[in-house]
């Protein structure tokens, strides 16, 4: 079929046939071209007579209420999701009723260099962005993405480290046993676990003096013993619902926003804002190291892969291992 066997305003596109015209809402036929519906419809469609349920209209707001029903978002992992929600929303409150297809790669890096002063917040959305707009390719209202490729914001990233041993013992004494933040802290050093999988623990997942965890980012299914740091927070901890960390009323899981902002409240309290939640992971990481722990026996706490285990105890690693050649070195010195 060419376009000039094709009615006027009517063109081909990948997924279908759609009515366009200056000044008309773009419209996708439903019926084959050249049936007696086709005509039907497209007499309607100059007439006006088109129910506005079978109008197509291409914007930020439609191609991102299309997005939440795909596939590529519903097998997001939920913590995933709900940081996309918020990009999402900034999309659809800047942009929500322009069209997606008109779209350029300038418009991608001019949108992406208006939030310099921000970059984590910069650079994420872009990454949303261009998530969206494969998206817009797929449905077939567009060939390509103007968002891939583009680089984003080159910044200077903190090393992220385990939290001093005096920092813990101030956390331990600003927040005594029997406090959300104190439980909190000892589930995330004790278990070596991501907060996010710390707040899914319930009560029913202690089982033979140890944790059962399935992690959310990975899949992997874990069994991790309870130390006596840990054992002593849960036993003073009260327990009215199946979450073992729970919201101010006790009745159902704690948020990960709440965490943070009550973890963060301690972290101004002692001087540790420096270290985050995140760091406490670290520390379980870099307590095995420092035991003697190799590899696998980290990992086998964590559930990390072996490059992640190097990398999360790349320091103390260094430091331990120099410890060990400086005691080899004494010793050769002391028998010759």
């Amino acid at each position: 079929m060419t376009k000039r066997e094709l009615p006027k305003h009517v063109y081909r596109q990948r997924n279908g046939l759609y009515f366009q015209r200056r000044g008309w809402k773009s419209q996708k036929f439903a019926a084959e071209f050249g049936s007696p519906e086709f005509w039907a419809e497209y007499a309607a469609i100059l007439s006006g007579e088109l129910p506005v349920s079978r109008v197509t209209t291409r914007s930020f707001k439609s191609l991102i209420k299309s997005y939440h029903r795909s596939s590529r978002y519903t097998q997001l992992k939920p913590r995933t999701a709900l940081d996309y929600d918020k990009y999402l929303k900034f999309f659809e409150d800047v942009m929500g009723e322009a069209n997606p297809t008109n779209m350029k790669r300038k418009d991608v890096i001019r949108l992406r260099d208006s939030n310099a002063d921000k970059p984590y917040f910069a650079n994420y959305s872009l990454r949303v962005l261009r998530v969206l707009l494969e998206h817009c390719v797929d449905l077939g209202w567009c060939e390509t993405n103007p968002a891939r490729g583009v680089s984003e914001i080159k910044t200077i990233k903190k090393a992220r480290a385990p939290w001093p041993q005096e920092l813990l013992d101030r956390y331990r004494s600003a927040c005594p046993l029997g406090m959300r933040e104190r439980l909190a802290m000892e589930l995330c050093v004790g278990t070596g676990q991501r907060i996010g999988d710390v707040i899914e623990m319930r009560w029913s997942d202690i089982q033979d003096g140890g944790f059962t965890v399935r992690q959310n980012k990975t899949g992997k299914q874990l069994w991790i013993p309870i130390l006596p740091e840990l054992q002593a927070a849960l036993d003073a901890a009260s327990r009215h619902s199946v979450f073992i960390l729970t919201n101010e009323r006790g009745t159902n899981r704690w948020s990960y926003r709440g965490v943070a902002q009550a973890v963060k409240k301690v972290r101004q309290q002692i001087n540790a804002l420096d270290f985050d939640i995140h760091s406490w992971r670290y520390n379980a990481a870099c307590e095995l190291v420092e035991a003697g722990c190799g590899d696998d026996l980290v990992a086998a706490v964590t559930g990390q892969s072996a490059a992640m285990v190097q990398h999360y105890t790349k320091q103390v690693r260094q430091r331990v291992r120099a410890i060990q050649a400086q005691q080899m070195r004494t010793e050769q010195k002391q028998n010759v």
